[in-house]
Formats: structure tokens, sequence, C-alpha cells
């Protein structure tokens, strides 16, 4: 019954740092709780056999859960988790290109307080500094900022 007992800790220890490296990474509470049933697992083995077989068994445990960690980062799954991409854009990625301060335009929705405007031959998002602007009023842009257009 005592090996039934101890095997059991240090295999389900074992078993919870493996799930925390290979399955559920960053979560921490799994690994500490396997790291804590190692333990429990080697205290264990203290109380119940001699010291020098209690030393073989906190060897061989220790052995096997830094292999078990190893083996772990090295199986590729954190290769499948991470990002490998990168967002391109930025806060002024060239959508007001063409637009200048004190540029007419007309409004061809109602701007209540942001609606849409013509520009030239380009349709633009726009927001109205003085709150409503009805359908087809010549608008006026006021200032460019964060491709935000503030119209009057």
């Amino acid at each position: 019954m005592t090996i039934l007992i101890l095997s059991s800790l240090l295999i389900i220890g074992l078993i919870l740092l493996m799930a925390e490296t290979l399955f559920i990474p960053g979560t921490t509470v799994v690994g500490v709780l396997g790291l804590l049933i190692s333990l429990a697992g080697v205290a264990y083995a203290f109380l119940t056999f001699p010291a020098n077989i209690a030393w073989w068994i906190t060897a061989i445990a220790t052995v096997l859960n830094i292999a078990a960690v190893v083996y772990s980062f090295q199986s590729g799954v954190w290769q499948k988790l991470t990002l490998k991409n990168a967002l391109e854009g930025g806060v002024f990625d060239g959508r007001t290109k063409g637009l200048e301060k004190g540029m007419e335009g007309k409004a061809i929705s109602d701007l209540k307080p942001i609606g849409k405007g013509l520009f030239g031959d380009s349709i633009f998002e726009v927001k109205s500094e003085s709150g409503f602007i009805s359908v087809d009023s010549i608008i006026t842009i006021m200032k460019i900022e964060n491709n935000q257009i503030l119209v009057k």
C-alpha cells in the first residue's frame, strides 16, 4: 500500500507538470499543483522509507520531473502556440491621403455627428465639430488628426 501511495503521488505530480507545459501553458496553477504533489510524494518517501532509499526516490523523481519538463519544451508545442505574425497597420496608415484642411466637400449622409462625406471622387467617414449636419450640405475640413476628419 505504501508503494501505491508513493507512486500515485509522484505520477500525478509528473502528469500535472507535463499537462502544464504541454496542454495548458501559462496558467501556472496546474504546474504548481503538480510540483506540490511531487514534493508531497518525496516527503511521504522520507516518512515511510529509510533515508538512503528516500534519497534515491527523491533523485529519481527529480530526474523524471526535469526530463518531463525538458521534453515538453522540446516537443514543439510552444511553436504551435506562439504568434508568428505581426500587425502591419498603425495609427496613420494613409487613409486620409489627398485631403487637406480647408478642402470642401458634400455630406452624402446626415452627420449626427459622424457620417459620410464626399471629397473629390472619394467617400470618407467624417465627424462634425458642430453637431448635426443634414445630407447634401457643403462641408469644409477643419482638422485631420489620427485618421479622423473633422468638418464644419
